[in-house]
């Protein structure tokens, strides 16, 4: 349904008594300073500023106004009116006159002749008027104060028929020489009939008037006119025939008791009438006594199809009788619900801007072709799914705040709006109020309005097709920060908030959009500034909510939900609301732990990284080997994940002590350094050897433990376990102080004497450069002269030549003697 459908009727009403249904024009606005008054007033009449005028209030409402452009009839002036009550007499005259001017007469006597010429007269002055009379535009519910719409708007209604019906046909007939053809032109004049049947459409609606007394009246007026008619087209009949053939028509035939109707053109008119209403009555009802009847072919085929439409005004007012009866009709729940409103709003006392609001909007839902959805009920949901897209979608798509939105998600927020409409002067929403709405605008237009601490108004913006209100206090929990008035008839499409909530819950990527249609339009909108804050801290925790649900569906090993949120837009790589560590890394620990290859294979392919360490330093390569999960470790593994640790020391001296040989052997075979050292400069041999745990200190042996490194005290391990007095120990000890000075290349007389051979772990990345550029590093001993340890590093990490040693500080180091045992070097090319 299209804006182009409503159809908002004026009710003319002139006193404030007569104002118990009827829309007004917007007289008594909301309560606002005087300037804002009169901006709706003059926006409402559609005046701009340069020509402003000033009208008393009688004026303005009911007075005719002389505006610059001509002079103009306001519909509910009192003078119109009562000339529209004048013109409605003798609209019932000339309905009633004309058949039988029709039937009886052959050109009027002299003082019908007068009366006729005077109602003509009168008809012809409503014309004129007509073309003065502004009127209410269906759409935009403004006052027409422009002679061309005016006129074009009459000469495309009634204007040609209602001319037509001025004219002295009568007088035409006899100037033709009393031609039979033109007195069929008389019928012409039962357009005037509209004025009677919109005076009952407005009778039944006034709810002072007993309703059911109005329809009596109503139908009882069709039947008489129908009947009337027939009765005025049966004597016509009778009368086309020559006087010497009467007896062969129905009247010319008919013989009551003594009484004969042999030459019943100079019987008495009335006489003539009442008989011919008498043949039409009964034959209406079917009843007939067989006294009149049907005498020549004319009269049997007129009768035919007469009573074919007898037998359909029965039905018509049987039909509105039971409706009476049952109270079904629309019209009357209309009349039972304005009474019931009426009463509450009498007892509550309410306002008199209030109740004309309220009252108008009822009478907007009656009158126009408002969308019901309880007519939509009994489709089944898919098809009012394709109603609602074919009506709403080119409106939703052409809104700002939707742009770049799925369209699975536009379709479901079709799917659940609302169209309503509101009549001038309304307030959709209070500054300050809790909103659980959103509108979008159709047609029409709105302005939003900012109300000062000293109760002053001024306007914010203005609210026209495509646009939104509400989303502010919705999206972001806040009270409305303006108000929403209406300054013409708006159609708008409304979203509550929890529908709202549900489709975001499911098509979240599409709300983080919404929240940054919202921060782009900042600039412009100054409602959207003041509030950027509020907007960032809701799209933050979206964002965090977000980052919960991925993390709960890689915990629970749930592939298919992970791979939908991801793939619906999902960040792996964001962090949480805490900021603890890196999404991908929970996702990836919690994975690895749970010893889920799926989830695992999956994020590896959606490249998440893989060797980034949480907030306490674990990588998910070492969760997966902590667990003894050996598929993940080595799927890890091959994505490039390392075991770099900050306290890597700490951490296997507390392994040692916890006598976890499985873990150890699976964390060397992954390339952890065996010589790590924690705070004290102890590496997991020193804990082993002065614990006297043989089995561990072999299997560090094995992995390429030294027990030349010294803690902070100058201990070695062998020194540690001389001091513990395991004699396997210590045997175990010394065999592998020999082995390693044999294997050294760098050995000389004084290594026999205690001094051990210094080692240097180099790796092949600058110092400076972030965790995800660094790679597994080469532990070396230290030759005699630099270029010799670059030549072994570049040898054995694979590099070009062209390189040097810089320290952990990026400095670079010229001479071997500058190297400490067991410092962390690295190796970058000259250019880097």
């Amino acid at each position: 349904m299209g804006g182009d459908d409503v159809v908002v009727r004026e009710k003319e009403r002139s006193s404030s008594d007569d104002g118990e249904y009827e829309i007004e024009e917007l007289r008594e606005g909301i309560r606002s300073s005087c300037a804002s008054r009169f901006n709706l007033i003059t926006n409402e009449l559609g005046l701009h500023h340069s020509n402003r005028r000033t009208f008393s209030r009688e004026s303005l409402i009911h007075g005719i106004r002389d505006l610059s452009n001509g002079l103009f009839i306001h519909p509910d002036n009192r003078w119109y009116r009562a000339w529209t009550q004048f013109i409605l007499l003798w609209a019932v005259y000339s309905s009633f006159f004309t058949p039988m001017e029709f039937g009886f007469f052959r050109g009027l006597p002299e003082n019908l002749f007068i009366l006729d010429i005077v109602g003509q007269v009168a008809f012809l002055v409503d014309i004129v008027l007509q073309f003065f009379v502004a009127y209410r535009d269906s759409q935009t519910y403004r006052m027409v104060y422009k002679h061309t719409p005016i006129a074009l708007r009459y000469f495309k209604s009634n204007f040609i028929t209602d001319l037509l019906g001025c004219l002295p046909w009568d007088l035409i007939y006899k100037a033709c020489g009393r031609k039979e053809e033109v007195r069929y032109l008389l019928w012409i004049r039962l357009s005037r009939v509209r004025k009677v049947t919109d005076f009952f459409h407005h009778m039944e609606k006034d709810i002072r008037i007993n309703y059911m007394f109005t329809k009596l009246v109503k139908l009882l007026a069709v039947e008489l006119y129908c009947t009337h008619t027939a009765a005025c087209i049966f004597y016509y009949l009778a009368t086309t025939l020559p006087p010497e053939q009467e007896g062969y028509t129905w009247i010319g035939s008919l013989k009551m008791g003594d009484y004969s109707y042999s030459h019943f053109r100079e019987i008495d008119i009335w006489r003539r009438y009442t008989t011919s209403l008498y043949f039409a009555i009964v034959t209406m009802a079917t009843v007939g006594y067989g006294d009149i009847h049907a005498v020549n072919l004319r009269e049997m085929i007129f009768i035919m199809i007469y009573v074919s439409f007898d037998m359909v005004l029965g039905a018509y007012l049987i039909g509105n009788m039971t409706a009476i009866i049952v109270k079904g009709s629309k019209t009357e729940k209309f009349r039972d619900k304005m009474t019931d409103l009426t009463k509450y709003m009498n007892r509550n006392r309410l306002e008199r801007d209030l109740r004309n609001q309220i009252k108008g909007h009822l009478r907007l839902q009656y009158e126009s072709s408002y969308t019901d959805a309880a007519v939509l009920q009994e489709i089944p949901i898919s098809l009012r799914a394709k109603i609602f897209q074919t009506l709403y979608l080119p409106y939703i798509e052409k809104v700002s705040l939707f742009k770049g939105c799925s369209s699975e998600f536009i379709n479901q927020i079709v799917t659940r709006l609302h169209e309503e409409f509101f009549l001038p002067g309304e307030v959709i929403m209070e500054q300050g109020n809790v909103v659980d709405q959103l509108y979008f605008v159709c047609h029409g237009t709105l302005e939003e309005v900012g109300i000062g601490e000293d109760g002053t108004e001024g306007t914010v913006s203005m609210l026209q097709p495509n646009s939104y209100f509400g989303e502010i206090s919705i999206l972001c929990n806040v009270p409305q920060p303006y108000t929403v008035r209406v300054c013409e008839l708006c159609r708008l499409l409304r979203l509550d908030k929890q529908s709202l909530t549900n489709i975001l819950d499911i098509y979240f990527c599409d709300g983080r959009k919404i929240f940054n249609n919202l921060l782009e339009g900042k600039e412009s909108n100054l409602r959207v500034k003041q509030l950027e804050s509020d907007i960032t801290f809701h799209i933050d925790k979206q964002e965090a909510e977000l980052a919960l649900r991925v993390n709960s569906a890689a915990y629970n090993g749930d592939i298919h939900q992970l791979k939908s949120l991801i793939r619906a837009g999902a960040d792996p790589n964001k962090i949480d609301y805490d900021g603890r560590s890196p999404l991908v890394c929970i996702m990836l620990h919690l994975a690895a732990s749970s010893g889920y290859e799926d989830v695992t294979r999956f994020l590896i392919e959606e490249g998440v990284k893989a060797d980034i360490k949480d907030k306490f330093g674990n990588t998910p390569l070492l969760e997966a080997i902590k667990n003894g999960h050996d598929r993940v470790a080595s799927l890890l593994a091959e994505a490039g994940a390392t075991l770099m640790m900050d306290d890597a020391g700490s951490f296997l001296c507390m392994a040692v002590v916890r006598g976890d040989t499985d873990f150890l052997k699976r964390i060397f075979s992954y390339g952890m350094d065996p010589n790590a050292k924690d705070y004290d400069h102890r590496t997991p041999l020193h804990v082993a050897s002065s614990e006297g745990l043989y089995l561990m200190a072999k299997l560090l042996l094995e992995a390429g433990a030294s027990v030349f490194s010294k803690d902070r005290w100058g201990n070695t391990p062998l020194d540690e376990g001389r001091m513990c007095g395991n004699k396997n120990l210590i045997r175990l000890l010394e065999d592998a102080k020999s082995a390693q000075l044999s294997e050294s290349p760098y050995h000389s007389q004084e290594n026999t004497d205690g001094i051990h051979p210094r080692k240097c772990t180099v790796f092949p990345f600058h110092p400076w450069d972030p965790e995800e550029h660094r790679r597994v590093g080469v532990v070396l001993w230290v030759p005699h002269t630099i270029e010799e340890l670059i030549k072994n590093a570049t040898e054995q990490l694979d590099l070009s030549s062209g390189c040097c040693i810089l320290s952990e500080d990026a400095g670079k180091i010229l001479d071997v003697d500058m190297i400490n045992d067991d410092q962390k070097l690295h190796l970058v090319s000259e250019t880097h």
